[in-house]
Order: C-alpha cells, then structure tokens, then sequence
C-alpha cells in the first residue's frame, strides 16, 4: 500500500502555528466543555533542530561538509472519550538530509480500547513494539543520546520501522514473585512512500507491503530495575522496478524476518542496556537473470549506558555494531562499528541541548547515493561524526 502525500509547505506552517499557540499556553491540556464529554484533551508537542559534521563520508545528509537538514516537529493529542476508551494522534514533519522534505503527515494514530490490565485493544497506525526504545524513537526528551544505537534504530528507515496500520493487543500481568509480564501483539501493514532515488538507474513502479505481523514481551524480573525483552517481526515488501536492460517491470517480493533480545538494568542514577538482532531479508524475483533471488542474514548489536549526574546533566556511551551479511564480514562496506559519546544538558523544563561524538569503523550504514555514487568500499573506512541537537516541548 502507498502512502499519498500532499502540499507540503501549506501543511507545515499550519503544524509549525500550531505549535507556537499551544506553547503559549500555560498548561498542556486544554478543557473542553461539552456536554456529555470528559474534560481534558491533552496536547502535547515538541520542535527540534540538530547539525550533523563528518569527518569524511556524508551519512544521513550532506554532513562532511555540515548539515542543517535535521530538522523535527510534531504535535500529538490524547482524548479520554470513556473511562475505558481512548483516542489519540500525532503530526509530523521532519527534514534528515534527502528524507522528509517538511511534509507534515499523520505520524501515529489509534483507538485503544482498555478492557482490563491484561488486555486491551488498539486500532489504526499503530507504533510498533521493536526492541525497547523502538516506541520512543521520536520522543527526544526519553533519551540522553541524539542518535539511538544505528544497528537496531537506524534513523533513515523510521519511516519504515515507526508503525504499522492495524490492530494490537496488548496486556500486562503481575506474576507474583516471578515478575510481571508486558506483551503486545499486532498484525496489519505499512504505508511507505514512492520516491525515486537521485541518479538511480532503477525507477520503482509500485512499491506495497501486503502484512505485517509481529509482538514483543518485555519481563519485569523480581530484582528491582531489571527487565528482559524479545521482539519478533515478519512483513513482505512487494516491488515492481523498472531498469534499462528489461522491456517490462521487474516484480521482487521481498519477505523478511527481524527479531531482537533484549536486557536493561536501571539502578538508581545509572542505566545499562544491551541488545542483540538478526535481519532475515530474502528475494524473489521474476526475472533471476536480473535480480537473483537471494537470502541474505545481518546481525546487529549494542552496548548502552547512561548516567544522570544532576537535574541538568546526563551523560551517555554506546558501543554499536552491524554486519549486513553474516557470512561476509570482511571489508570495510561489510561492517561499522559506532562508538559514541552523548552530553545532556537540560536548560529547564521544556527545552534541552545535546552534544555527541561518534568515532566510526567501517562504511556498511552508508549509502552511495549521498556519496557521488561511490561503492561504499572506496568510501573512507575510518571516520568520525559529530552531531549537536536542541529540542524544546510540551
């Protein structure tokens, strides 16, 4: 299915109007007096602006010789309309070197319908529950680093991996002295956009996603602080390309299978986290001579902490890893090793700043088309990202 956007920039003033009023406000939900309803619709929303320098290689945007195109702002509403029903929506537009272009668009969007603890339902576009920190991706504020770890939440397919139009259970269980549990299980599809990418020989026709299906249970352990969480997810990509050397379009079906365990432990100020994924992704073609059909297996993975040394002030390091194909890890368009150093610093209570550096091995996250065109094994291998972001919400 495709998403269909609209005017952009008539779209965006309105989001970005928006926001200013409701952040004149003195507080984040307004009353709605209407006979019959409940009072408070609450609103919330956020704008930020990021920098992204490179030392050699552009990575999301032109950033070797520094980019502005990192842009976000969204607005999000939640309305209780029962005791048991709630409905909510988000708005959104973002700018991250060639994806976005400021177009606003319905980011998220749901019914949620809480029957009892351990089950409800939710319906419509739906975030997705992948990994722990899928779900707060576009939620700053939740976070110390500017870039989550790129090997599980890479920041150029957000789009992709944000939510799924469907439904969802979800539920939360005490189990006495083993813990509780935390699940949620959905199944529906993805919108994706039809873009063409610059300088590309190949045109995509039709680009749709007939499922996608998937869950995550996160166990809250009885040691205090400690949860452990798995996530499964299984879709189909359907394409039709169009190249040069065939007469009519080329239909690939794409299915893949992603998974990812999980482990963080909270204790006190401090905050450890680890995560390790696999990315089955095959392809069948109509025309193997082609595109040949194929099976490939990336493997990615990342060590987390963070600090909070004072109201003002947190402090943050990952190590990250990824291997596009298992069974091929040698060469530098065949790994990348993502070491990171993340500053905090919160002004007040509505708007921060963050400072991050990034020492990088290997080219296997980047992408030719920012680069000339250049394969990514003549790209630089070692190299080093620097990134600062300001963000301000309510």
């Amino acid at each position: 299915m495709r998403h269909q956007g609209g005017s952009s920039t008539p779209k965006l003033l309105l989001l970005l109007s928006a926001a200013v009023l409701a952040a004149g406000r003195p507080a984040v939900a307004a009353e709605l007096n209407l006979p019959g309803s409940l009072p408070q619709l609450e609103l919330h929303g956020f704008a930020s602006q990021g920098f992204l320098l490179t030392t050699a290689n552009n990575y999301l945007a032109n950033s070797s010789r520094g980019s502005f195109e990192f842009s976000e702002v969204g607005l999000n509403f939640t309305l209780p309309a029962t005791d048991r029903l709630r409905m909510g929506l988000q708005l959104f537009s973002r700018q991250l070197g060639p994806i976005g272009d400021y177009r606003a668009t319905l980011d998220w969007y749901y019914l949620d319908y809480h029957w009892r603890d351990w089950l409800g339902i939710r319906a419509g576009r739906v975030k997705l529950p992948f990994g722990l920190y899928n779900d707060i991706n576009d939620i700053d504020s939740a976070r110390t680093a500017v870039l989550l770890p790129q090997s599980i939440y890479p920041a150029q397919n957000r789009d992709f991996l944000l939510a799924q139009t469907g439904a969802e259970i979800y539920g939360y269980q005490h189990l006495g002295e083993a813990g509780a549990l935390d699940y949620r299980l959905y199944a529906g599809t993805i919108f994706l956009d039809l873009k063409q990418q610059p300088g590309s020989p190949i045109t995509v026709v039709n680009l749709d996603v007939p499922y996608v299906v998937g869950g995550r249970v996160l166990w809250g352990l009885p040691i205090e602080g400690l949860r452990l969480g798995a996530s499964l997810q299984a879709l189909r990509l359907d394409t039709d390309l169009r190249v040069p050397s065939a007469s009519d379009p080329i239909q690939l079906k794409i299915p893949a299978t992603l998974w990812v365990a999980s482990a963080e432990y909270v204790v006190r100020e401090l905050l450890f986290a680890v995560e390790y994924s696999r990315w089955l992704v095959k392809a069948e073609s109509s025309r193997p001579d082609i595109f040949p059909n194929s099976s490939t297996t990336s493997e990615r993975a990342y060590a987390l902490a963070s600090y909070r040394v004072n109201s003002w002030l947190q402090a943050g390091t990952y190590y990250s890893l990824f291997f596009p194909d298992v069974d091929h890890r040698k060469g530098r368009e065949r790994m990348q090793h993502d070491a990171a150093l993340s500053l905090r610093f919160d002004v007040n209570s509505y708007w921060l700043i963050k400072v991050e550096g990034h020492y990088l091995h290997g080219t296997a996250a980047l992408t030719s088309t920012l680069n000339d065109n250049q394969p990514l094994s003549a790209l630089t291998p070692d190299w080093a990202l620097f990134t600062v972001k300001t963000t301000a919400f309510f």
